[in-house]
């Protein structure tokens, strides 16, 4: 038996099933590589909202890292929600003695405007958590929390991922789903840039997109592609999961991780 490529996802869990470290390894598997996963947070967490987080102890944090990567390893390595500044810094001191990609979801906020991340945390990211980054994908309110640049056009974009890139990482994907118009999402590492767009979908059904765009990255990265590769792979998946968005309860629902078996 061959074993699969490994990728292992460093986040929160949703309840409802839609995002989180639940949508992360729906996405892995979609993929065809092994997910393992390291639970920094407990949400109670449905279609409506965020009705609460429980942040794990850092040192229970810490053992599932030394547990899985002392033992299994991983090929590609994933950061969702990290909720407090003592658990960033715990998963940026063991990243930092890693040699694989890191693709890192500087999670701030919910789909429904909930917070998922402590105020004095993000000082956190910035300076530990981003300089390990292979890639980094922000949304645009998160570029704003990590840099103060406001993106109202995709004129705004080169500047936005330019401002990311100077707190450290390789490459910046600047995720401009949120402007008017055409989707554009930019991917840069200062020198080479990638603009990839698709057709705005009339779907509000969303939940998790982030998390497995973030997550398909790392997967494709896993299982050998360069990171501009990589990338436009996931848009791809990604875009036909919103495509395939259902309704859940009564809020917004999730995309559909499974589409192309369905």
């Amino acid at each position: 038996m061959t074993t699969p490529p490994l990728v292992l996802t460093i986040a929160g869990s949703d309840s409802g099933g839609g995002a989180g470290i639940q949508a992360d390894l729906k996405t892995m598997l979609a993929l065809g590589v092994h997910g393992m996963s390291v639970i920094a947070a407990v949400t109670a967490q449905n279609s409506l909202g965020v009705q609460g987080y429980w942040e794990l102890p850092p040192e229970a944090v810490r053992a599932q890292l030394d547990s899985v990567l002392g033992d299994i390893g991983a090929q590609a390595i994933k950061t969702g929600m990290l909720a407090s500044t003592v658990l960033v810094e715990t998963v940026a001191e063991v990243l930092s003695g890693v040699s694989v990609p890191v693709v890192v979801d500087p999670v701030g906020v919910s789909k429904h405007g909930d917070s998922l991340l402590a105020p004095e945390a993000v000082e956190t990211v910035k300076a530990r958590l981003l300089p390990l980054a292979t890639v980094v994908t922000p949304n645009l309110w998160e570029v704003e929390q990590l840099t103060g640049v406001k993106v109202e056009g995709e004129d705004d974009l080169r500047r936005a991922a330019d401002a990311v890139l100077a707190l450290g990482p390789k490459w910046a994907l600047i995720k401009g789903g949120h402007l008017p118009g055409e989707p554009v999402d930019l991917l840069t590492d200062g020198t080479a840039e990638h603009r990839f767009t698709a057709e705005r979908l009339d779907n509000r059904h969303t939940h998790g997109t982030g998390c497995t765009l973030a997550s398909a990255i790392a997967s494709y990265l896993a299982l050998g592609e360069d990171v501009p590769g990589a990338v436009r792979q996931a848009k791809d998946y990604i875009t036909g999961a919103i495509a395939g968005g259902f309704p859940l309860g009564d809020g917004i629902g999730p995309v559909d991780h499974s589409w192309r078996w369905r």
